[in-house]
């Protein structure tokens, strides 16, 4: 165990970097299958419908597990739930180096889905536990950005394990990677419960008042008490749910069909899509960042945390149309721009709709309501690929590109009208 007494640094930091850390591996695992689809399609035969088909597994496991993974947090603690998370989805990102058909494709996705269900509730939980109310936003953005480091970092290593040792291959070296973070994990965590225990230094590291815990006036009892019907009737609970359902589909949409549209309708090669395709991921990670301090820069200066997040949401929510302004670029140059700009705006948006469960919930309720917003997205987002595998079989993208410019600002919409004023709730 580190010392931390000898440190300069506050603890939480050093759970921000292992957060960010199993991001990065997260959507690198998450990538893999994506960026090595024009080759497993041509060698296993498979249609856009069938690789829709196939992709939809990973999102359905995923999003029927969200909620059960944040009461799995709640419940046993980050810690255990964060080794288990990891541990199945590397396994799974393995064994997708064993697949001979659609059907293996299928089963070892949905595994990847159960694992990765856990990582975002234990991503706001983890924030919630270990950073003040005006830093949860900006640690958020910093983690988010692990969706798009890793976004950056999965083509070029992708492309280029696929051209040095084969598409197999790549899948077990990039599973490989989560038991590397399984090991630092089990090393550098330490439960964020005690820092009501350890030494005055600890504590100043760790940086969080007692003050800030919205549990620290419960008593024993209390704090054991779970109303889970009484979370389910919150409006804001429903609220985040839906704007989810409605806004990250964008996301999957560049996640999922990014390397595809850019083989079929923009004539790039795999080595080309392994030079650019890291691009509009950048902007992504510039956009999660920005979005947080923004928020926590509008309650520095005396904003509340409603005003703050409902702002910047709206701004991010600006950028998200511009995706449909993809369909007439008539050069790379301007397809690029328009793709940066979207997801730039997503990652600003969703960093700080991410954040609301934090901001309203009492501590032992954030993993739930994590988990639930986290159904919602892959809800959506299942039907969104399913749909677009079709579209694109039958038609063209352009219906695609122009119902996700249309859903950013729906997903405001519905976040605002059914939630009202995001303020601490009781339950």
């Amino acid at each position: 165990m580190i010392d931390i007494n000898k440190k300069s640094y506050g603890v939480r930091w050093w759970i921000l970097i292992l957060l960010l850390m199993a991001t990065i591996i997260c959507y690198i695992d998450r990538l893999t299958v994506s960026f090595l689809a024009p080759v497993i399609k041509e060698d296993l035969g498979i249609n856009n419908m069938q690789y829709a088909t196939i992709t939809t597994w990973f999102l359905i496991v995923y999003s029927v597990f969200q909620l059960l993974a944040g009461r799995l947090y709640d419940k046993v603690g980050t810690k255990k739930a964060y080794t288990l998370s990891i541990t199945i989805w590397s396994i799974a990102a393995m064994l997708h180096a064993t697949t001979r058909g659609i059907a293996g494709l299928s089963v070892f996705r949905g595994l990847l889905g159960l694992g990765e269900s856990g990582h975002w509730p234990g991503v706001t939980k983890s924030v919630a536990e270990w950073f003040p109310a005006k830093s949860r936003a900006f640690a958020m953005g910093i983690v988010n950005a692990g969706a798009s480091i890793g976004s950056v970092i999965a083509p070029p290593l992708i492309v280029g394990l696929l051209l040095a040792f084969g598409w197999k291959a790549t899948f077990i070296v990039t599973g490989a990677l989560g038991f590397v973070w399984v090991i630092a994990w089990l090393i550098v965590y330490r439960s964020p419960e005690r820092h009501r225990l350890v030494t005055p230094r600890e504590r100043q590291l760790i940086g969080i008042d007692d003050e800030d815990s919205a549990d620290a006036a419960a008593t024993p009892a209390e704090a054991k008490t779970y109303n889970a019907k009484g979370l389910w009737k919150s409006r804001q609970f429903w609220a985040i749910s839906t704007a989810r359902f409605f806004g990250d589909p964008i996301w999957w949409l560049y996640l999922t069909w990014l390397p595809l549209y850019l083989s079929n309708e923009r004539g790039f090669t795999m080595e080309k899509i392994g030079t650019w395709a890291w691009l509009p991921f950048v902007f992504a990670a510039i956009g999660g960042i920005a979005g947080g301090w923004f928020s926590g820069f509008l309650m520095r200066k005396g904003m509340s945390v409603d005003k703050a997040r409902k702002i910047a949401i709206i701004v991010g929510t600006l950028f998200l149309p511009a995706g449909m302004m993809v369909i007439n670029a008539q050069t790379e140059t301007m397809m690029w721009i328009y793709i940066c700009l979207t997801l730039f705006g997503f990652q600003f948006w969703v960093n700080n709709v991410q954040t609301l469960p934090s901001d309203v919930y009492e501590k032992r309720y954030v993993g739930t309501v994590a988990g639930m917003g986290q159904s919602g997205a892959g809800i959506g987002s299942v039907i969104f690929v399913l749909c677009t595998g079709w579209v694109v079989d039958h038609f063209s993208y352009t219906p695609i590109l122009i119902a996700a410019g249309i859903l950013g600002p729906l997903a405001t919409i519905s976040l605002m009208l059914i939630g009202g004023k995001f303020e601490k709730v009781k339950i």
